[in-house]
């Protein structure tokens, strides 16, 4: 129903602290990936509440927030599904970020075994 808004909630936080980030910075780049994932996959999942009419272009919005039983659903939902996402996401550019740490920190390794 609105589990799309948690990893948007996220994007949003992850957006800002890469604003924040000085240029010279090395990790901006890394998590401006991780702002990408969460904002294609945001995407993503509003089109699909949209599509199954969850989301509508009326207040308020989620069809769920005009009735107090689906809100509770929609709520439980969120912090379900919507965190579970998050997490995934999170974790799977955590894991592109460990491997490409450990690429780059190879050819440096090369060059010590054979000085």
């Amino acid at each position: 129903m609105a589990c799309f808004l948690v990893p948007t909630t996220e994007a949003i936080v992850v957006t800002a602290l890469e604003k924040g980030m000085k240029k010279e910075n090395p990790f901006k780049g890394k998590v401006k990936w991780l702002g990408n994932m969460l904002w294609g996959g945001s995407a993503l999942l509003a089109f699909e509440h949209v599509w199954h009419g969850e989301v509508v272009p009326w207040f308020p919005f989620l069809t769920a927030a005009s009735d107090p039983a689906d809100t509770a659903e929609m709520l439980a939902e969120m912090s379900t599904v919507g965190v579970t996402m998050t997490v995934v996401v999170t974790m799977a550019w955590l894991g592109m970020v460990g491997v490409t740490h450990y690429l780059e920190k190879l050819p440096e390794a090369g060059k010590k075994t054979k000085a």
